[in-house]
This record gives C-alpha cells, sequence and structure tokens, in this order.
C-alpha cells in the first residue's frame, strides 16, 4: 500500500511539473500571428490557466474506472493549491493587492466543464474547449485564439494520457 501511495504521490508531482511547464505554452504563443505585449500577456495567462485544467480533466478522463483515481487527483489538485498560494503572495507583493489564482482556475475549470455538459453534438471536446478559451481571451470566434486554446488542451490530454500508460496507472 506504500508503494502504491508512493507511487501516485511521484505521478501527482510529476503530472503537476507538467501542467506548469511553460514550453507548449510558449511555443502557441509563438504561433500567435502579431500579438501586442498586453494581449499575449493575457493569452499566456489563459494558456496556463488551461493547460492546468487539462491536466486535471484528463485524470478524471483517463482514469474513470481506476482505483487510483480519487488518490491521483487528490495530490494534482493539493499540489495546484499551493503552487496558487505562493503566486497569490508574490503577486500580492507586487500589486499590493490579494488575488486567489486558484479561485481563478477552479472558476475556469467549471466554465469549460459547463460548457462541454450543455454543448450537443461535439465530435471532441476540443471543439468546445477552443472558442471557450477565446472568450476568456476577449477574442470569441478569433480562430487563432480558438486554435491556441484547442492545440494546448488536446496536446495537454495526449501527454497525460501517454504518461499514465508509461507510468502503469491507465
Amino acid at each position: 500500500m506504500t508503494d502504491e501511495k508512493s507511487h501516485v504521490a511521484s505521478a501527482g508531482e510529476d503530472l503537476f511539473n507538467f501542467a506548469i511547464d511553460r514550453r507548449d505554452v510558449t511555443a502557441a504563443l509563438e504561433r500567435l500571428p502579431g500579438q501586442k505585449a498586453a494581449r499575449k500577456a493575457l493569452v499566456a495567462h489563459e494558456l496556463q490557466m488551461l493547460k492546468i485544467i487539462s491536466v486535471g480533466w484528463s485524470l478524471s478522463y483517463h482514469l474513470a474506472n481506476s482505483p487510483i483515481k480519487q488518490a491521483l487527483m487528490i495530490r494534482y489538485w493539493e499540489l495546484v493549491r499551493e503552487f496558487s498560494g505562493q503566486l497569490d503572495q508574490t503577486t500580492a507583493l507586487l500589486v499590493h493587492r490579494d488575488i486567489s489564482f486558484f479561485e481563478t482556475v477552479r472558476a475556469r475549470f467549471n466554465a469549460y466543464l459547463e460548457k462541454m455538459e450543455t454543448t450537443t453534438g461535439a465530435p471532441e471536446p476540443a471543439v468546445v474547449i477552443g472558442p471557450v478559451f477565446a472568450e476568456h481571451c476577449g477574442s470569441a470566434g478569433e480562430p487563432h485564439t480558438v486554435m491556441a486554446g484547442a492545440r494546448l488542451f488536446i496536446g495537454a490530454v495526449a501527454q497525460v494520457r501517454t504518461y499514465l500508460e508509461n507510468a502503469g496507472l491507465h
């Protein structure tokens, strides 16, 4: 049992580290044509939140019937909450006001989930995620932003699945 707990804790940390890694966020930003710095910063912020959400959603999706699903999800979201708290403290020092990154992530997660649940006929979740992502960026319907969100979501979900399979957890 201790080995399983250790394996789950390790997997939670690995997946969390993947979720906050910025390489694919940076690559997605580089594909966006001619953006102003402020808009690019907003898109980067939303992409990072989407990646965190995508990893969390992927755990629930890929481990739907797994006995480790709950433990792994708890570990992952605990790490996200801890990271968010550190980010909140740092940001508060810089901007002199309190924020809650975790609550923002939770609100975004709920918005994506609600849209996926209420949209019928979508062939896959990314078809829903891309447009909602663009809305959060203030670019509803803008195809490059829609595609940036959809691509990041698809890539994150695929990488989580590959990780779970390679770790023997799927």
